[in-house]
Formats: structure tokens, C-alpha cells, sequence
């Protein structure tokens, strides 16, 4: 393995180099940005969907830190490495795509002029693609009073109206996600323009190395239960009963984590704790399953067999930083 060297700031004239911790849940995505944020002289931004919400920690695979100051800004520390965009956001605030991006950016522009390495980590692909891919938003701000009808409804007659309004829609939405379906409704509504053509690929604003740790489905769905396990171990019940005693609504955003709306059913009476969390494992499979698929379609993740690999890949991509050329 090649020895890891410290990130060097981007010269003036070229776009800020990141790296991008990616991967389905359980894959080991955590652990290794951390790593590389201490080998490389990095700072963490948090890409996972779930993870920007406040108490929600334990069922969101959320590291355990501190939210305070890191060198004057705030961030949330974990072993000593600051996270942004991760535990700030209120349970029942709707937070877009567009909105994580712009964060994003900024934090990489400061991280970048600290002559660090920004490292981003998580699992919501889209979050990534967003950054990396520079996607166009189109500017519709979220409708509560639709939302709220349409969160009445079942997922089928939700991806029924969306497939109605959009045939082409399945392309690039994830129709088992309720949120991103109602997201959906809402755009192509108020722009009338179908999904495709509202996520323009724009020009690079970052140069990017995707990177996550490969694991055959047996091998991940096992980590994914021994996780669940630990988290239950862990007290997670207990966290969604804080959750619901301090009146976070089971419909608020933060609630469709995947795997709380499984425990609920335990809380309230309705299932057997083993049925439970039988069904939240099952839940999480699933998902994982949609991550792979969702990262199969990109051929510039880089995917490494182990933690060690996966360092020794990023490694190599930081010290040819030396090599390129100046902009003129």
C-alpha cells in the first residue's frame, strides 16, 4: 500500500477536490471517512439524508459526538473530526436536494481554503450525484397544503398519479420512497416538465473521486442485522419514545428514516418486538438493495475490497495532485 499523503490545497484556477465516501447502509462508510479525514488532513460533510435531523442518532447509524465549535465553527465532532451538515436540522423540516447542495458547497469552499481535504459521506445517492454531477434545480419551493393531502394517500396511488403526470418518471425516481414521490409530483406539477428534464447536469464544480467498500448481498445484509442488533442493544427503542414524547409527529420527515416506523408499530402495541424488528431488518435489506442498484448506474465509483484498499485508492488519488497541471 502506498504511503498516505497529506492533502495539498487546490492551486488558484482549478475547481476544489473532494473526495466521496459512498455506499449502500452498513458498508462501512462511517469509519472509513473518519479515517481518511485523520490521514489526510480533512474535515467531513455528512451526505446522509437521515442523519441532518437532531435525535434522531442511534436508528440513523449516526456517529456518536459532540455539536459545538471546531476552530470557531460549528460542527458536530466526532474522535476529534468535524462533521457539517449532520444533527442540525429539526425532525419535522422538510430539507431539499438543492438545499444539502448549496450547503455542501459552501462548506467545501471553506474547507478547501483551510488547505484540507473536504471528505463527503453518506448514502443518499442523490445528494452526491446532485454535487458531483452539478445538477440544475428547478426552483419549486415545497407545497405543505399538497403535501399534506397527498401524504394521506398509499405509496401506490402515489406512484399511480406520479406515473400519470410523468410515464418516464420511474427513470430517476426512487418510487418506494414516499418523500421523493411526493417531491416528485411537486416539480413535474409546477414546472410541467417531466423529472428528466428538471436535473440538468451543469459544469463541474467540483472534481470528485468516488469511493466505497464492495460487499457481496450475504455478506452486507449480515452486517446490516448485527447493526440493527447493536442499535437495539444500544437503547434505540427508547430514543423513538423520547422522540414521540417530545410531539415529533410520526408523519414529519425525520419519521420515514427507514426502520423507526417498524419500531413504532412495537411501541404501540401492534407487533411483537421480535416481528418488529424482524420487519425493520427486512426494511433495511430492501433498501439496500435500491442503493446498489442506484450506485450500479455510475461507472467513476472506484470500489475497494476492503478499508485498507479503499485508503490505499484515495491515497494515490491525492498524491497525483502534485502532477497536474496549472490553469492558466
Amino acid at each position: 500500500m502506498p504511503p498516505i499523503r497529506h492533502h495539498r490545497p487546490s492551486t488558484s484556477g482549478r475547481i476544489p477536490r473532494i473526495a466521496c465516501v459512498v455506499g449502500p447502509t452498513a458498508s462501512g462508510k462511517t469509519a472509513l471517512g473518519i479515517r481518511l479525514a485523520k490521514q489526510l488532513n480533512g474535515e467531513i460533510i455528512n451526505a446522509d439524508a437521515r442523519q441532518c435531523f437532531t435525535d434522531f442518532s442511534i436508528g440513523t447509524g449516526k456517529p456518536p459526538g459532540e455539536r459545538g465549535l471546531f476552530e470557531g465553527r460549528r460542527a458536530f465532532v466526532v474522535h476529534g473530526v468535524p462533521h457539517y451538515l449532520m444533527d442540525f436540522l429539526p425532525p419535522s423540516q422538510v430539507y431539499t436536494v438543492a438545499e444539502w447542495r448549496t450547503a455542501a458547497m459552501h462548506a467545501i469552499k471553506g474547507i478547501t481554503r483551510r488547505h484540507r481535504l473536504p471528505v463527503v459521506v453518506g448514502g443518499t445517492g442523490l445528494y452526491v450525484k446532485s454535487l458531483v454531477d452539478n445538477f440544475a434545480f428547478p426552483r419549486v419551493e415545497p407545497k405543505p397544503h399538497l403535501r399534506s393531502a397527498f401524504e394521506a394517500k398509499s405509496l401506490e396511488e402515489l406512484v399511480a398519479h406520479l406515473l400519470k403526470l410523468d410515464p418516464a418518471a420511474a427513470e430517476v425516481v426512487d418510487l418506494k420512497n414516499p418523500r421523493r414521490v411526493i417531491r416528485a409530483i411537486e416539480i413535474v406539477t409546477f414546472t410541467g416538465k417531466p423529472m428528466r428534464e428538471t436535473r440538468k447536469i451543469g459544469k463541474p464544480v467540483v472534481e470528485a473521486f468516488q469511493v466505497g467498500i464492495k460487499w457481496n448481498r450475504h455478506d452486507l445484509n449480515a452486517r446490516i442485522d448485527h447493526e440493527i442488533e447493536h442499535m437495539i442493544e444500544r437503547g434505540w427503542i427508547d430514543e423513538i419514545r423520547e422522540i414521540i414524547r417530545k410531539g415529533v409527529p410520526l408523519d414529519a420527515p425525520a419519521m420515514t428514516s427507514i426502520g423507526y416506523r417498524e419500531l413504532v408499530s412495537y411501541i404501540k402495541g401492534e407487533k411483537a418486538l421480535e416481528q418488529a424488528i424482524a420487519a425493520c431488518k427486512l426494511a433495511v435489506h430492501r433498501y439496500a438493495k435500491r442503493q446498489e442498484t442506484w450506485y450500479r448506474r455510475d461507472p467513476r465509483i472506484h470500489w475497494a475490497h476492503s478499508e485498507d484498499d479503499a485508503v490505499a485508492m484515495v491515497g494515490e488519488w491525492v498524491a497525483k495532485e502534485k502532477e497536474r497541471p496549472i490553469s492558466s
